[in-house]
Protein backbone atom coordinates (compact mmCIF):
# COMPACT_ATOMS: atom_id res chain seq x y z
CA UNK A 1 0.00 0.00 0.00
CA UNK A 2 1.36 3.38 -1.05
CA UNK A 3 1.66 6.04 1.68
CA UNK A 4 -0.80 8.91 1.32
CA UNK A 5 0.57 12.30 0.51
CA UNK A 6 -0.06 15.00 3.08
CA UNK A 7 -1.41 18.36 1.93
CA UNK A 8 -1.92 21.15 4.43
CA UNK A 9 -4.40 23.96 3.72
CA UNK A 10 -4.12 27.23 5.61
CA UNK A 11 -6.81 29.89 5.68
CA UNK A 12 -5.32 33.21 6.76
CA UNK A 13 -6.79 36.17 8.56
CA UNK A 14 -5.16 39.07 10.37
CA UNK A 15 -5.70 37.37 13.74
CA UNK A 16 -5.33 33.63 13.09
CA UNK A 17 -4.32 30.79 10.83
CA UNK A 18 -6.82 27.95 10.41
CA UNK A 19 -4.96 24.79 9.42
CA UNK A 20 -6.37 21.59 7.95
CA UNK A 21 -4.31 18.46 7.24
CA UNK A 22 -5.53 16.21 4.45
CA UNK A 23 -6.13 13.26 4.50
CA UNK A 24 -5.87 12.89 8.30
CA UNK A 25 -8.61 15.43 9.01
CA UNK A 26 -6.57 17.14 11.71
CA UNK A 27 -7.66 20.75 12.21
CA UNK A 28 -6.21 23.41 14.47
CA UNK A 29 -5.92 27.18 14.70
CA UNK A 30 -3.05 29.36 15.87
CA UNK A 31 -2.60 33.10 16.24
CA UNK A 32 -1.19 34.80 13.16
CA UNK A 33 1.82 36.10 15.06
CA UNK A 34 5.36 34.93 15.74
CA UNK A 35 4.39 32.53 18.55
CA UNK A 36 1.41 31.06 16.70
CA UNK A 37 3.43 30.61 13.53
CA UNK A 38 6.23 28.93 15.47
CA UNK A 39 3.67 26.56 17.03
CA UNK A 40 2.11 25.76 13.63
CA UNK A 41 5.49 24.94 12.10
CA UNK A 42 6.35 22.75 15.08
CA UNK A 43 3.13 20.78 14.55
CA UNK A 44 3.52 20.52 10.76
CA UNK A 45 7.17 19.48 10.43
CA UNK A 46 6.74 15.93 11.82
CA UNK A 47 3.95 15.31 9.28
CA UNK A 48 6.41 15.75 6.39
CA UNK A 49 3.78 17.27 4.08
CA UNK A 50 4.13 17.24 0.29
CA UNK A 51 2.67 20.74 0.20
CA UNK A 52 1.71 23.45 2.64
CA UNK A 53 -0.76 25.62 0.75
CA UNK A 54 -1.73 29.12 1.81
CA UNK A 55 -3.79 31.71 -0.01
CA UNK A 56 -2.25 34.99 -0.99
CA UNK A 57 -4.31 37.36 1.19
CA UNK A 58 -3.03 40.90 1.00
CA UNK A 59 0.30 40.08 2.66
CA UNK A 60 -1.28 38.59 5.78
CA UNK A 61 0.39 35.30 4.79
CA UNK A 62 3.94 36.65 4.42
CA UNK A 63 5.22 36.10 7.96
CA UNK A 64 4.08 32.46 7.89
CA UNK A 65 5.49 31.94 4.38
CA UNK A 66 8.92 33.27 5.44
CA UNK A 67 9.03 31.17 8.61
CA UNK A 68 7.79 28.00 6.90
CA UNK A 69 10.29 28.41 4.06
CA UNK A 70 13.13 28.85 6.56
CA UNK A 71 11.93 25.70 8.35
CA UNK A 72 12.12 23.73 5.10
CA UNK A 73 8.40 23.23 4.60
CA UNK A 74 7.25 22.93 0.96
CA UNK A 75 5.22 26.12 0.43
CA UNK A 76 2.64 26.86 -2.25
CA UNK A 77 1.21 30.38 -2.27
CA UNK A 78 -2.19 30.06 -3.97
CA UNK A 79 -4.43 32.42 -5.88
CA UNK A 80 -7.64 32.80 -3.81
CA UNK A 81 -9.89 32.94 -6.89
CA UNK A 82 -8.52 29.57 -8.08
CA UNK A 83 -9.28 28.03 -4.69
CA UNK A 84 -12.81 29.45 -4.68
CA UNK A 85 -13.45 28.21 -8.23
CA UNK A 86 -12.14 24.78 -7.24
CA UNK A 87 -14.41 24.69 -4.17
CA UNK A 88 -17.45 25.69 -6.23
CA UNK A 89 -16.66 23.04 -8.86
CA UNK A 90 -16.58 20.47 -6.06
CA UNK A 91 -20.02 21.63 -4.91
CA UNK A 92 -18.90 23.66 -1.89
CA UNK A 93 -20.98 26.79 -1.60
CA UNK A 94 -20.67 27.36 2.14
CA UNK A 95 -17.70 29.37 3.32
CA UNK A 96 -16.15 29.30 6.79
CA UNK A 97 -12.52 29.43 7.89
CA UNK A 98 -12.40 25.67 8.51
CA UNK A 99 -14.10 24.88 5.19
CA UNK A 100 -11.70 27.23 3.40
CA UNK A 101 -8.71 25.45 4.93
CA UNK A 102 -10.23 22.11 3.88
CA UNK A 103 -10.74 23.37 0.32
CA UNK A 104 -7.16 24.64 0.11
CA UNK A 105 -5.80 21.23 1.22
CA UNK A 106 -8.13 19.42 -1.20
CA UNK A 107 -6.95 21.73 -4.01
CA UNK A 108 -3.36 20.71 -3.23
CA UNK A 109 -4.20 17.01 -3.31
CA UNK A 110 -6.22 17.18 -6.54
CA UNK A 111 -4.29 19.76 -8.59
CA UNK A 112 -0.79 19.17 -7.17
CA UNK A 113 0.42 22.71 -7.84
CA UNK A 114 4.16 23.14 -8.00
CA UNK A 115 5.95 24.66 -5.04
CA UNK A 116 6.37 28.42 -4.95
CA UNK A 117 9.85 29.67 -5.67
CA UNK A 118 10.61 32.05 -2.85
CA UNK A 119 13.33 34.68 -2.62
CA UNK A 120 13.89 34.83 1.13
CA UNK A 121 15.54 38.27 1.12
CA UNK A 122 12.69 39.86 -0.83
CA UNK A 123 10.09 38.16 1.37
CA UNK A 124 11.75 39.32 4.57
CA UNK A 125 12.00 42.85 3.20
CA UNK A 126 8.28 42.78 2.35
CA UNK A 127 7.35 41.49 5.80
CA UNK A 128 9.42 44.19 7.51
CA UNK A 129 7.95 46.88 5.26
CA UNK A 130 4.34 45.86 5.92
CA UNK A 131 4.61 45.25 9.68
Amino acid sequence: MEPQEINVGIDTSSKQLDIYVRPTGQFFSVANDKNGIKDAIKQLQPLKPQRVLIESTGRLELEFVCAADKAGLPIVVCNPSQIRSFAKSAGRLAKTDKLDAMDIAHFGEAIKPRLSELNQKNLERSVTYWL
